[in-house]
């Protein structure tokens, strides 16, 4: 178990110690980490995560509250996949995705805000900017499709993924030790980016399903 999740745990451990309830709010975040013998990093990491499942939210100049209970089932639980065969783990991962991101894509371009725009494309322009100086991109990626997934305004989209986000990060890994895995989808992030834009459901819905296909192509050519 990584020190994330070994923090993620203490930190739900220490909410039912101090009979923490909805509402409340919890300690300064120093306080937490001389609690829980961690940096601030770890504990920012922890927050996030627990925001990202919506139990809770942050105010500035407030502090950070409760807002529902939390018991080991809130927690993320990893997925039960077999991590042994790569290959499989990719492509049952890659079905999940489709049905998602497909999704995620056509309901962004329905609700996109412009702000939503300049966001999308902020993080898209980063992606391109590392991938033209590197020949790939990693968290640049991921960053890119969380903010499609924040313009859907559906938290759902967000939470999802983030109980998934161990198993979906293989993808960003550059799995099978290849820089360019993947590189042909490349392209396609900019015209899915277009279709979110110009509000075409259908056009968006078509250039996710091309980055997922060359990402299949590319896992069934690599694991041979």
């Amino acid at each position: 178990m990584d020190r994330a999740r070994q923090v993620t745990q203490a930190l739900v451990d220490y909410v039912a110690d101090a009979r923490l309830r909805a509402g409340d709010r919890l300690p300064a975040e120093r306080e937490l980490m001389e609690a829980l013998a961690v940096g601030r990093s770890t504990i920012r990491e922890a927050i996030r995560h627990f925001q990202a499942l919506g139990v809770i939210e942050t105010r500035k100049g407030s502090g950070t509250y409760l807002l529902k209970p939390i018991s080991k089932a809130t927690i993320h639980m990893p997925l039960s996949l077999d991590t042994v065969h790569l290959r499989d783990v990719l492509l049952q991962t890659l079905e999940v995705r489709r049905g998602i991101e497909c999704e995620a894509g056509m309901v962004a371009a329905r609700r996109r805000t412009p702000e939503d725009l300049r966001r999308i494309e902020q993080k898209l322009d980063e992606m391109e900017r590392v991938h033209l100086e590197k020949g790939a991109s990693g968290p640049e990626d991921l960053a890119f499709h969380l903010a499609i997934y924040d313009a859907t305004h559906n938290p759902l989209f967000r939470q999802l993924l983030e109980q998934m986000r161990e198993t979906f990060e293989r993808f960003w890994e550059h799995p099978f030790d290849r820089q360019d895995f993947a590189r042909r989808s490349f392209p396609y992030h900019r015209t899915l980016f277009n279709a979110i834009a110009a509000q075409d459901t259908e056009a968006a819905r078509r250039e996710t399903l091309k980055i997922l296909d060359v990402v299949e192509e590319d896992i069934k050519d690599m694991s041979r």
